[in-house]
């Protein structure tokens, strides 16, 4: 199978995977089927080392009182990266899970905070995720802000966003400056239209390189035995991109 096309998911899948390299534990919450993967397939490649604790999966997670047991093992610093996502994104990395339309009689309701704020202060590496990229999502300021992305200097704050990674392309955060600055650009993308389709301004170098594909290797993981882990929790997305039942 590793001599079909990459799909722009198993790009995606590579991308977040080399952030977890070397780490010792990751957890992956609910509705993140591509973060997952990722942290699966950086599990396997490095033949286990990596913790995997993914919300929903009865193979990959020890927790037994589910949030409660994340939160306490996160405050202990035993979580290295969760993922996040938003309905709104902007560009000092705040993130709006509540809705829009003026809170608290949202006429938009998106899913919710649950632990975000929290987690988003306590794992050191907390990764953005979004796969739709237009100024709907990526806003010059978030409406509601369900977890802020930077503190004052005061406040003791281990964590926080680490990069954002959408289906345009991906950033690394600079928390000092309280910007982003563009990485990569995928593959059938331009730096011209992630500008046109971000609400908030970035840093940029001279000369954005393209998004690597994935190499062989990681291919043969993730749509081998990976895509059969990711099976046990989101059947739906194993069996449309991979043709694969839970392993």
């Amino acid at each position: 199978m590793t001599d079909l096309p990459v799909r722009p998911e198993e790009r995606l899948i590579a991308v977040l995977s080399g952030m977890l390299a070397g780490l010792r534990h990751v957890a992956v919450g609910n509705a993140s089927p591509i973060p997952g993967t990722a942290a699966l397939a950086e599990r396997e490649r490095s033949g286990g080392r990596l913790r995997v604790t993914v919300l929903g999966s009865r193979r990959f997670n020890s927790f037994t009182d589910g949030g409660r047991e994340l939160f306490d093992c996160a405050a202990q610093g035993r979580i290295d990266a969760f993922f996040l996502g938003g309905g709104e994104i902007d560009g000092e990395g705040n993130i709006n899970l509540v809705g829009l339309g003026g809170y608290p009689t949202s006429a938009v309701r998106f899913p919710g905070s649950f632990g975000s704020a929290y987690l988003y202060y306590v794992v050191p590496r907390v990764i953005l995720f979004r796969e739709e990229h237009t100024r709907r999502v990526m806003v010059p300021r978030v409406e509601f802000i369900s977890a802020p992305g930077t503190s004052e200097s005061r406040i003791y704050r281990p964590g926080g966003p680490h990069a954002l990674v959408t289906g345009l392309g991906v950033f690394d955060f600079d928390r000092s400056r309280r910007r982003f600055r563009l990485r990569s650009v995928h593959p059938g993308h331009t730096v011209e239209e992630i500008r046109d389709n971000t609400g908030f301004d970035f840093d940029c170098p001279d000369g954005v390189p393209t998004t690597a594909d994935p190499d062989a290797a990681l291919l043969a993981i993730v749509r081998g035995r990976v895509a059969g882990q990711i099976a046990e929790v989101y059947p739906q997305f194993a069996r449309r991109l991979f043709g694969a039942a839970a392993a």
